[in-house]
């Protein structure tokens, strides 16, 4: 099964952006250790960071995965785009986020993405992704081509 990791704007700052919320593992030290546990169950991890959202909407029209893990980033909040493109994605998605964002500011606690992400996992820290890859190989399969 071929999974798609996505992040989106500031992920690629992880471990140095603002650790004492988001902690000190970075964005690749994260990824390599989902590749490990994905190639021990015989799974692919593909994967894109941007902080553009068209480039992120591209990449899902591709549809050459079998899951979903994002961690939408501040798209979270407002961006109705991402959230269409995830509902014609036609797999499960889990969503993660590394703090609590229902304990942070007001307009975090906003999700627009409700509905549309099967399974979703917050204040976990980096190991939330690990979470949530756990999910979707327990939860997916690949997808059948007709």
């Amino acid at each position: 099964m071929r999974i798609l990791v996505l992040n989106g704007p500031n992920l690629g700052r992880l471990g140095r952006r603002q650790p004492e919320i988001y902690g000190y593992v970075t964005l690749p030290e994260i990824l390599a250790t989902l590749r490990e546990r994905a190639a021990d169950d015989g799974h692919e991890i593909a994967d894109l960071q941007t902080n553009h959202e068209g480039v992120l909407i591209d990449r899902l029209e591709q549809r050459d995965y079998d899951a979903i893990l994002i961690n939408p980033g501040a798209w979270t909040h407002y961006s109705y785009a991402i959230r269409d493109a995830l509902a014609a994605s036609d797999v499960n998605v889990a969503e993660i986020h590394i703090s609590e964002v229902s304990e942070r500011e007001p307009f975090r606690q906003i999700n627009v993405l409700d509905g549309v992400c099967a399974h979703q996992v917050t204040g976990k820290g980096w190991m939330g992704y690990l979470a949530a890859l756990d999910w979707l190989i327990e939860n997916s399969a690949p997808r059948r081509i007709a």
